[in-house]
């Protein structure tokens, strides 16, 4: 005979889709859902609380391991940080925002790939950095650039970083991923090497590396467009 599974402790999931869907704060969605769980599994009230604070004590150094850093590239870009780096990218006459992107891409693929996932960011590097000076690129070519045009170079250069890190943590033997994928198959009797799953991921590394890099290409060329003159 087969055991019946409970499935009512799914509601937790709805709780959060609606939550976000209807932009509540992020907290309270979340507790809300553990609360919805808890309550459809039978959980005691109090055992349901005891978790939550067990998960609190847990990730006490979270948001102090989380701001600090923000605190920091606050502080920098106050002081120029992305001054500078537009003006170090404007004496490089050579760089469009898609080539410097592409460079990117690069590098935050490579470095995801060798397990090395916090050296980018949209908070870290995107904002202060790559995105500046993917806009100087273009204004040292045309000029001053229209709000609609600077704000898609902003997109594109976040956009960059998702497609290199997506990518290239898939080849990271260690990669969460990874290992959940060889335990379901070993739950199945398929025996997997995580080595070779993780080779597996170059192929795709590669093909979104080489996509991404055309749009870049593109976005050169929608900027040319745009602005009506000059040469990708």
């Amino acid at each position: 005979m087969h055991t019946a599974v409970n499935l009512w402790p799914l509601l937790g999931v709805a709780v959060i889709v609606a939550g976000f869907l209807l932009r509540a704060h992020p907290v309270l969605v979340v507790v809300a859902a553990c609360g919805v769980t808890g309550l459809a599994a039978a959980m005691p009230v109090e055992s349901i609380l005891a978790s939550l604070g067990t998960a609190f004590v847990k990730t006490r150094n979270l948001p102090l391991i989380l701001l600090l850093p923000l605190a920091a590239i606050g502080l920098l870009e106050r002081a120029g940080l992305r001054e500078r780096a537009q003006a170090v990218i404007a004496k490089v006459r050579s760089a469009t925002a898609g080539r410097l992107l592409i460079v990117y891409l690069f590098a935050r693929e490579t470095s995801a790939a060798a397990g090395l996932t916090s050296l980018g960011g949209h908070a870290s590097m995107v904002r202060p950095l790559v995105a500046p000076m993917a806009e100087a690129a273009a204004e040292t070519r045309f000029g001053n650039l229209p709000d609609p045009l600077r704000h898609r170079i902003r997109a594109m250069s976040a956009a960059t970083d998702n497609v290199g890190l997506f990518f290239g943590e898939d080849i990271f033997v260690a990669f969460g991923a990874i290992v959940l994928m060889q335990t379901i198959l070993n739950a199945e009797g398929i025996a997997v090497n995580p080595l070779h799953i993780a080779l597996w991921g170059i192929p795709t590394a590669v093909t979104a590396f080489v996509i991404h890099a055309w749009n870049l290409r593109r976005l050169d060329a929608y900027i040319v467009r745009a602005m009506g003159a000059g040469k990708a």
